[in-house]
């Protein structure tokens, strides 16, 4: 189980319990409900309290979130994990492992590494990954440990990605188009009036007269918008199987999460995590990169 403590402040003296759990600790109207519903999941001062309760400045607020009574089979293979505390785990995805289990992957996604890290841990926790990448897309994945996290960090976590485009890039830019599915059968899309507004902030790194190295921010977060924007220009991702020409070089999309910041949901402490794109990746980034500095 997840405890956490809280101290009313004054700006909540003389307020009920509910308005400091909604207000103050962003609990989610659905979190509160099941606390009620759970021997000592809310307590003040020790003693268990009712939502409604008046509160003092200096209570002491415990909210006790049980543990999650279902997960993912646990794998064969450890995640790699680059952050960890009571609420969130923050792991490196290799590229061509699922995030979730489906139909084709049983007991081989990242939701499988995840239980078998926290089972060695003796732990459990529903695999709630905050922000999920595509398969064939490698970085970082922020995991939470609650529903309490994953409310709190859901749309706030902001991504820094590299990308390898088929074409030639200068300065930065950003891409203002929207994305549409198509076929509610597949998970194609493209840019389309009839889609939902989707932004995509870009800059140059480097260059080879025919690749461009990319730093990709994200305003908003739509299914394969970075490999949609770029393959709506002409210029798809090296080696998007989907959107643009498969690759002997790389056998997925050159795309790479590699820094994930946020403000931490429980302690408010800023994260930052880096972690540096796959060999295969990175391979590919060296030669544009000696490409370009011989061409200066």
């Amino acid at each position: 189980m997840r405890v956490i403590r809280y101290i009313a402040p004054p700006a909540f003296a003389g307020k009920k319990l509910y308005s400091f759990l909604k207000g103050g600790a962003h609990l989610s109207s659905r979190l509160i409900r099941s606390l009620k519903q759970s021997e000592n999941g809310l307590l003040v001062n020790g003693v268990h309290a009712r939502t409604v309760d008046l509160l003092r400045a200096g209570d002491v607020i415990t909210v006790t979130i049980p543990d999650d009574t279902r997960s993912a089979v646990p794998g064969e293979t450890l995640p790699q994990v680059l952050f960890e505390d009571d609420d969130l785990l923050i792991v490196n995805k290799s590229a061509l492992l699922p995030i979730h289990e489906s139909h084709n992957h049983q007991g081989d996604t990242l939701a499988n590494c995840v239980a078998l890290h926290l089972q060695q841990q003796g732990r459990a926790a529903t695999f709630r990954a905050v922000g999920r990448l595509d398969k064939g897309t490698s970085g970082l994945v922020v995991c939470a440990l609650n529903s309490h996290a994953a409310s709190c960090l859901a749309g706030k976590i902001q991504k820094t990605y590299l990308a390898v485009a088929e074409g030639v890039f200068t300065g930065s830019g950003t891409i203002d188009a929207p994305i549409f599915r198509p076929d509610p059968m597949k998970t194609l899309r493209t840019v389309d009036p009839r889609g939902d507004r989707a932004v995509t902030h870009w800059t140059a790194l480097e260059s080879d007269g025919r690749l461009t190295l990319l730093e990709i921010r994200l305003e908003t977060g739509r299914t394969h918008q970075i490999r949609v924007h770029f393959a709506s220009l002409g210029a798809p991702l090296f080696g998007d199987r989907m959107y643009g020409t498969p690759q002997e070089a790389l056998p997925h999309q050159a795309l790479h999460c590699a820094r994930v910041e946020f403000c931490h949901p429980i302690t408010g402490a800023r994260v930052d995590v880096q972690t540096p794109p796959p060999w295969d990746f990175h391979a590919l980034c060296a030669a544009a990169a000696a490409a370009d500095a011989e061409k200066k």
